[in-house]
């Protein structure tokens, strides 16, 4: 088994290579979390053992971007955050499991091993959608057409992700607020209608070929032009 290690402490880094090694495990360490998210992304392992606080990029950030990303690396938590809150914070993120220092080598190891038996996913999802010569990043939240980088704030983003996710689908003004706002009635306002308007000006606008689409009656689709 390949485990990653991302832990900025010399010290407790050394202690946990030189177990698991001893083990038989094979262990990449790193002490930065945006290095450690590169790694996971870019690399074979079968498993991570994150810090909670590290430099460049903190553990829960860093287990929300793999979530994002659609990787299903199992991951195992260590740190010196103890309260219940910290570990259910960390577990919603994506976590799988959650040991607090200090801790004993042989729980570490236990912990290791009920991982490993779970099935491994034959496929990993793509980091980025693209619809015609529209491209989203699902990583680092960033939209791109025809080489224009074009920002989007959080709900246009989370509209945007569910059109391409779905090209050609027809999504109503209930399933819209139900997905992205999580209102399941309406509110009696012009929310969606609004965020499609910004969302056309940012996506189509400049550009000669019209991507978002108005079904009438119906509701609101992406597809690239036939």
């Amino acid at each position: 088994m390949k485990i990653l290690l991302a832990e900025d402490d010399p010290k407790s880094a050394d202690y946990i290579c030189k177990g698991l090694k001893e083990q038989g495990f094979v262990v990449d360490w790193v002490a930065d979390g945006r290095e450690a998210l590169t790694y996971c992304l870019y690399n074979d392992a079968d498993l991570a053992i994150v810090d909670r606080m590290m430099p460049g990029m903190d553990g829960l950030s860093l287990v929300k971007a793999l979530r994002a990303a659609k990787s299903n690396l199992p991951v195992i938590f260590l740190t010196a955050l103890s309260d219940v809150d910290d570990r259910v914070d960390g577990l919603m993120a994506g976590g799988d499991d959650y040991l607090v220092k200090p801790f004993h080598l042989s729980e570490l190891l236990a912990r290791i091993t009920v991982l490993g038996r779970r099935p491994k996913q034959s496929t990993q999802e793509p980091t980025e959608l693209v619809v015609h010569d529209l491209k989203l990043n699902l990583l680092t939240r960033q939209a791109q057409r025809q080489g224009r980088n074009i920002d989007l704030l959080g709900k246009e983003f989370s509209l945007l992700q569910l059109f391409m996710e779905n090209p050609g689908r027809i999504f109503s003004r209930t399933l819209i607020l139900e997905k992205i706002w999580d209102f399941n009635f309406d509110p009696g306002t012009t929310v969606v209608e609004t965020h499609v308007s910004k969302l056309r000006q940012k996506v189509d606008k400049p550009f000669d070929v019209a991507l978002i689409h108005t079904v009438r009656n119906m509701g609101y689709t992406i597809r690239a032009p036939h």
